[in-house]
């Protein structure tokens, strides 16, 4: 199958230049000046030997500058898992524009978005960031400074955006620096414990050393594939964080595909804090953490007026009016229930869709799903933790799937095997992509069972 796959890949790639000449062309001048030809390096990560030069996007779809129209089933990392141009948020967008982007003064907006982040959520303070990295950073800091404690918990594997102290992972069951981490300015083992998700003694071993200020959790892991709870561990993790005086951060970033109010509002989980990102601004840069009422009347307290424009927490362009206009608009109009009543079940459609290809053709392949978010696995097995998701990967088998699926006009997402549905994706785009999956593996097994 190596062979095949190698031999595959290497025509998928010429395929891929002989339909790109415009991207190839901008690529190579791009060059020049930006590193690795892209703004921002996450971008060479796609399956094509050049990244595709976008030209616009409606909806669930984009065009590229070589005219290619595809189905977006990336959707910027879910930055764009509104669709794109949300029609509500561009309006606001722009008659904001118009008032004004930046004041470092509130307005009513502000007022409107964080009763609305109190009810969907069920923390009733609320404070603007612009990314969820910096709202995870802010939170942390938080958390430290209110309960006088040095260290954080993270999951093995975990992402929270380019927060230092979480680039910790396992390695045979040691912690240390994770691969790949950029110039970390400490080794993070000296801020941070590390354990395996959906493991309580490991976790608690952890805990009982009470120097942990926070723990920081996605309720369901997604960053290093959809990773479930274990029937009972959120619980746990609950009772154990209070047991130990350490606060319970959830960052619901990618888990807002659950639907409105994230897992936190459908599981009915109690944080202590909550964090959160780009879908909620329809693509316009924000991010937002919440508190309880205790929390936030200790940070009242012990925080002072005059020093707080220099403790590390906030920024000149957190909560503009910019982006404030475009989460309400995108709140209010967009990420609403009948958002979920539709993409949800089309998110069902996909998973049913690529077990079907999986079961024709005999494979040890796995679909996981969570709310309007799928994705597949090059194992037979849901893998528990990060650690099993980790060992699963197989970066030349991801390489061939993406780039066919690019050939044939569909982007997944490049970090991973997620697809994610937006508002107007149809059927018609989800049975395009099974054909499609169907079409990559016939290629690479000539017939079922092969």
């Amino acid at each position: 199958m190596r062979e095949r796959l190698t031999q595959l890949l290497v025509q998928e790639e010429e395929r891929f230049r002989q339909a790109h000449p415009r991207s190839q062309q901008m690529f190579e001048q791009a060059r020049a000046h930006l590193p690795g030809g892209v703004p921002m390096h996450w971008m060479v990560r796609w399956a094509g030997p050049f990244p595709i030069f976008v030209d616009q996007g409606q909806g669930a779809h984009f065009t590229c500058v070589d005219g290619h129209r595809y189905l977006d089933l990336c959707l910027g990392d879910t930055g764009a898992m509104t669709g794109h141009a949300p029609p509500a948020t561009v309006e606001a967008v722009i008659e904001q524009a118009k008032r004004g982007f930046t004041f470092m003064l509130p307005n009513e907006n502000a007022i409107w978005v964080a009763q609305e982040l109190s009810n969907r959520f069920g923390l009733p303070y609320w404070q603007l960031a612009l990314s969820a990295t910096d709202a995870n950073r802010f939170a942390i800091r938080l958390a430290r400074h209110l309960t006088g404690r040095s260290k954080i918990l993270v999951f093995n594997y975990c992402y929270h955006g380019s927060v230092d102290e979480t680039f910790v992972s396992l390695h045979d069951g040691i912690p240390g620096t994770r691969p790949g981490n950029i110039g970390p300015g400490i080794c993070p083992t000296l801020t941070t414990w590390v354990v395996e998700f959906n493991d309580i003694p490991a976790l608690e071993a952890a805990l009982a050393h009470e120097d942990v200020a926070c723990v920081l959790a996605e309720p369901v892991m997604t960053n290093v594939g959809i990773i479930h709870p274990d029937p009972g561990y959120l619980e746990a993790l609950r009772n154990l964080t209070r047991k130990y005086g350490s606060l319970l951060i959830l960052d619901e970033t990618h888990t807002i595909c659950t639907g409105p109010g994230g897992y936190t509002q459908a599981h009915g989980l109690k944080p202590d804090m909550l964090t959160i990102g780009k879908p909620i601004g329809g693509g316009v840069p924000v991010g937002v953490y919440g508190l309880t009422q205790e929390l936030a009347e200790r940070m009242q307290k012990r925080i002072a007026s005059d020093e707080c424009d220099t403790g590390g927490i906030g920024g000149t362009l957190a909560g503009n009016a910019l982006s404030l206009a475009a989460v309400r608009a995108t709140l209010e109009h967009v990420l609403t229930p009948q958002l979920y009543e539709r993409t949800i079940p089309l998110a069902q459609r996909f998973t049913q869709g690529v077990e079907g290809v999986i079961a024709e053709f005999k494979l040890p392949w796995i679909v996981k799903q969570l709310g309007c978010r799928a994705e597949y696995w090059f194992r037979p097995q849901p893998p528990r933790n990060g650690g099993e998701a980790v060992a699963a990967i197989d970066s030349q088998l991801d390489r061939y799937m993406h780039l066919c699926a690019l050939n044939r006009g569909i982007l997944m997402t490049p970090f991973h095997n997620m697809a994610l549905i937006a508002p107007d994706t149809s059927q018609v785009d989800i049975d395009h992509h099974t054909q499609v999956f169907r079409e990559s593996v016939s290629q690479l097994y000539a017939h079922p069972g092969g």
